[in-house]
C-alpha cells in the first residue's frame, strides 16, 4: 500500500508540474502576442477585442487554437490587421503549426526570424502589402507543406533554399515583383503538386529540373519574362493536368515530348515567340480540353488527330493548308478559333453539323474560299460566327435562322452575292451583324414585323450595292439602339470565357478592331452604297448610337433636326451625298461629337456655333459652296473675320511691330555717331546757303506720314472694340 501511495503522489506531482508548465508557457505566448498586437495601427479592431490579458488565450481569443495548452494555430485571415511582422514573437511560439494572416494590411518585410517556426506546416501571408525579399531562412521550415506569399510586393529572386522544403505540396508566389530565374533547386520538391509563379518579372529559361516534379498537377508560369526553349523534360510531368506559360518570351518549337503528358487537360502557351509546326503528338493527349496557342508564330498545317478537345484557340499564327475534315469529329468542341492565319480551301460542309455543340466558330482573316456550310440544325448552340476577311462566295444560308443563340454574325469582306437577309431579324439574341464589303445588292425590304433585330447594337452594311431608300421600318424596331442602359455590364454579353469577340468597325474616319466591348459600342454604318431619297427622321430615335456613317451614297434633302437627340454620338459622317439645306442648330448641342464630316454635299447657310464645332477643321465642310462661317473663309452676317483669326492677327502684328522696332533701334543706335555727324553737316550747309525750302518739304512729308499712321492705329483700335462687344 505504501508503494502505491508513493506512486500516486508522484503522479500528482508530475501532473501539477505539467499543468504549471503548460499554464506558464501559454501565459508567456499570450503575453508575446499581446505585445505584437500593441504595435497595430488600429487598436480598436473589433475582431481582436477578445485578446485581453484577463482572458484565456487558448479558449477565448479570436483566431487562436491550442493543443496541449500551447498555441498551435493562429488564423486571423481577413481581420483588418494594420501592422508589420517586425515584432511578431517567432521565438515564443515554438509549437505553431498553422500561421494564417492572409487578406490583411500587413506591410514591411518578412523577418529572417521566421525560420524559428520549425514546426510550421502551413504559412499563408498572401494578399497583403508585404515588401522586400523572401528570406533564405525560410528553407529551415522543413515540415512546411504550403507556402502562400502571393499578392504582395515582394522583390528580389526566389531563394535557392526553397529547395530544402521537401514536404512542400503548394508553392504560391504569384502576383509580386520577383525577378531573376526560376531556381533549379525547385526540382527537389518531390511532393509539390501546385506551383504558382505567375505575374512576376521572372526571366531566364524554364529549368530542365522541372521535369523532376513527378507529382505536379498544376503549373502556372504565365505573365513573366521567361525566355529560351520549352524543355523537353516537361514530358516527364505525367500527372500534370494544367500547364500555363503564356505571355512570356519563350521561343523555339513545342517539344514533341509534350505528348507524354497524358493527364494534361489545359495547355496554354499563347503570346510567345514559338516557331515551327504544332507537334502531331498533341493528338496523344486524350484528356486535353483546352489548347490555347494564340499569337505564338506557329506555322504549318493543323494536326488532324485534336479528339477530346473542347476549346481550340490558335488564332494570330502562320498556320497554313486546308481545314482537315477530322475537326468535325470533335464532338465536344465548344470554341474553334483559327482566325488570322493563312488557311485556304473550302470549309467542310460538316461544320454546319457541329453547331449543335459548337458555341464559337472564328476563322476570320484567312484565305478560305467556296461557299458557306448550308446546314445549321434547330437547337444550334452557335453564339459567335465570324468568317470576316476571306474569299467566300454564294448566298447566306437561310438555315442560320435556326441558330437562336447567335449573338455575333460577321461575314464581312468576302464575295457573297445575295440580297439583304431580313430573316436574320428573327434571331432574338443577335447583337452584331456585319455584312460589309461584299456583293450584296438591291433594296432593303422589311416584313413589317415588330420583332426584328431587337437586340442589335452593331449594324454594318457598308461597301455593298444596296439601293433605293433607306428602310424606315428597319429602324423602328432596333430596341437596343433606342435605349441607353447605364447598368450594362460588358461581361454579361461574353459568349465564352475562353474567347473574346472582335469586330472591325470604322469610327472617326479610322478602321478599328473592337474587342470585348460589344455591349458598350453601338454603330450603324450604311456607307458606300447606292441609297437614295431622304434620311429618315426616325434615325434620331437611336439615342444609344456612338457611330453613324451614311457617307458615299446618293442621299438628298435636309439633315434631320432629330439628329440633335443623339446625345452619345462620337462620329457622324454624312459626306459625299447630295444633301441640301442648312445644318440644324440642334446638332450644335452634341457635346460628345468628336468627328463630323459634311464634305461634298450641297449644304448652305451658317455653320452653327457650339462647344464641339469650334474644333472641326475645313475638311469637315469641304465642297459645300453655300456654306459659311468659322472655320471657312466665307463669313456669316456682318463678321469680317472670326474672333480667333482676329486675335491671332493682332498678336502676329504686335509681334511683327515689336520685332521691327527692336531691329530699327538697334540700327539707329549703331549708326548714331555717324548719322549725327552727317545730319549736323547737312543742317550747317543749308543754313549757311540760306536754302531752307527743301528741308521744310522733308519735314512736312514726315509729319503727314506720322499723322496717317496714328489715324490708322486709332481706327484699328475702334474696330477691335466693336468686335469684342459684338462677340
Amino acid at each position: 500500500m505504501m508503494m502505491v501511495s508513493r506512486i500516486f503522489s508522484l503522479l500528482q506531482f508530475f501532473t501539477l508540474l505539467y499543468l504549471f508548465t503548460i499554464t506558464f508557457a501559454s501565459t508567456e505566448e499570450a503575453t508575446a502576442l499581446l505585445k505584437w498586437k500593441a504595435t497595430f495601427k488600429n487598436q480598436k479592431n473589433s475582431l481582436l477585442a477578445s485578446w485581453k490579458p484577463s482572458s484565456d488565450a487558448c479558449s477565448g481569443w479570436y483566431g487562436v487554437t491550442c493543443f496541449n495548452g500551447r498555441v498551435n494555430r493562429l488564423n486571423i485571415t481577413n481581420a483588418s490587421v494594420f501592422g508589420t511582422l517586425n515584432d511578431f514573437p517567432f521565438s515564443s511560439l515554438p509549437f505553431l503549426e498553422y500561421f494564417e494572416l492572409s487578406v490583411n494590411n500587413l506591410s514591411g518585410t518578412i523577418p529572417p526570424e521566421i525560420g524559428n517556426l520549425t514546426n510550421l506546416v502551413y504559412l499563408d501571408l498572401s494578399i497583403n502589402q508585404i515588401s522586400g525579399t523572401i528570406p533564405p531562412q525560410i528553407g529551415s521550415l522543413a515540415r512546411l507543406q504550403a507556402l502562400h506569399l502571393a499578392d504582395n510586393h515582394l522583390n528580389g529572386s526566389i531563394p535557392e533554399e526553397i529547395g530544402y522544403l521537401r514536404s512542400l505540396t503548394e508553392l504560391s508566389l504569384s502576383t509580386n515583383s520577383l525577378n531573376g530565374s526560376i531556381p533549379a533547386s525547385l526540382g527537389n520538391l518531390n511532393n509539390l503538386s501546385h506551383l504558382y509563379l505567375y505575374e512576376n518579372h521572372l526571366s531566364g529559361s524554364i529549368p530542365a529540373e522541372i521535369g523532376k516534379l513527378a507529382n505536379l498537377v498544376k503549373a502556372h508560369l504565365e505573365i513573366n519574362q521567361l525566355t529560351g526553349h520549352i524543355p523537353p523534360e516537361i514530358g516527364d510531368l505525367t500527372n500534370a493536368k494544367l500547364f500555363y506559360a503564356y505571355s512570356n518570351e519563350l521561343f523555339g518549337p513545342i517539344p514533341a515530348e509534350i505528348g507524354k503528358m497524358r493527364a494534361l487537360q489545359n495547355l496554354s502557351l499563347f503570346s510567345n515567340n514559338l516557331s515551327g509546326p504544332i507537334p502531331k503528338t498533341i493528338g496523344d493527349l486524350t484528356e486535353l480540353k483546352l489548347l490555347d496557342l494564340y499569337a505564338t508564330q506557329l506555322s504549318g498545317p493543323i494536326p488532324s488527330n485534336i479528339s477530346g478537345l473542347q476549346y481550340v484557340i490558335m488564332s494570330h499564327n502562320n498556320l497554313s493548308g486546308e481545314l482537315p475534315s477530322s475537326i468535325c469529329n470533335l464532338t465536344l468542341l465548344q470554341v474553334l478559333d483559327l482566325g488570322r492565319n493563312n488557311l485556304m480551301g473550302a470549309i467542310p460542309q460538316c461544320f454546319g453539323d457541329m453547331s449543335s455543340h459548337l458555341e464559337v466558330l472564328d476563322m476570320q482573316h484567312n484565305n478560305l474560299s467556296g461557299t458557306l456550310p448550308i446546314t445549321y440544325s434547330i437547337g444550334s448552340a452557335l453564339g459567335s460566327f465570324n468568317l470576316h476577311g476571306n474569299k467566300l462566295e454564294g448566298k447566306i444560308p437561310r438555315s442560320l435562322k435556326n441558330c437562336k443563340e447567335l449573338q455575333v454574325l460577321d461575314l464581312g469582306d468576302n464575295l457573297l452575292n445575295d440580297t439583304f437577309p431580313m430573316w436574320l431579324g428573327t434571331l432574338p439574341e443577335l447583337r452584331v451583324l456585319s455584312l460589309k464589303s461584299n456583293k450584296l445588292h438591291g433594296p432593303i425590304r422589311t416584313t413589317g414585323s415588330e420583332y426584328m433585330f431587337l437586340e442589335l447594337q452593331i449594324l454594318d452594311l457598308s461597301c455593298n450595292d444596296f439601293s433605293k431608300n433607306l428602310p424606315m421600318s428597319l429602324f423602328q424596331h432596333l430596341k437596343a439602339m433606342r435605349t441607353i442602359d447605364k447598368k450594362t455590364n460588358a461581361s454579361s454579353y461574353e459568349i465564352h470565357r475562353h474567347y473574346q469577340d472582335s469586330v472591325d468597325v470604322v469610327t472617326k474616319g479610322l478602321e478599328l478592331e473592337v474587342v470585348r466591348i460589344l455591349s458598350l459600342y453601338t454603330t450603324v454604318d450604311l456607307s458606300n452604297n447606292k441609297f437614295e431619297g431622304h434620311i429618315p427622321c426616325i434615325l434620331g430615335d437611336l439615342i444609344a448610337l456612338r457611330v453613324l456613317n451614311l457617307s458615299h451614297n446618293g442621299l438628298q434633302g435636309h439633315i434631320p433636326p432629330s439628329f440633335g437627340n443623339l446625345s452619345l454620338v462620337e462620329s457622324l459622317d454624312l459626306s459625299f451625298n447630295q444633301l441640301s439645306g442648312e445644318i440644324p442648330e440642334q446638332i450644335a448641342s452634341l457635346t460628345t461629337l468628336e468627328f463630323f464630316n459634311l464634305s461634298h454635299n450641297n449644304i448652305e447657310g451658317c455653320i452653327p456655333r457650339g462647344p464641339q464645332f469650334a474644333a472641326f477643321e475645313n475638311n469637315s465642310y469641304k465642297d459645300n459652296d453655300g456654306l459659311r462661317g468659322f472655320p471657312l473663309s466665307k463669313v456669316c452676317g456682318n463678321d469680317t473675320v472670326s474672333e480667333t483669326n482676329y486675335t491671332t492677327s493682332v498678336l502676329n502684328n504686335q509681334e511683327s511691330n515689336s520685332e521691327f522696332l527692336n531691329d530699327f533701334w538697334k540700327g539707329a543706335l549703331m549708326g548714331y555717331g555717324t548719322g549725327l555727324c552727317i545730319g549736323l553737316s547737312i543742317i550747317y550747309i543749308l543754313i549757311s546757303t540760306g536754302n531752307m525750302k527743301w528741308f521744310e518739304r522733308i519735314v512736312e512729308e514726315l509729319e503727314h506720314t506720322i499723322m496717317m499712321a496714328r489715324r490708322k492705329k486709332q481706327r484699328r483700335q475702334r474696330n477691335c472694340r466693336r468686335r469684342n462687344n459684338r462677340f
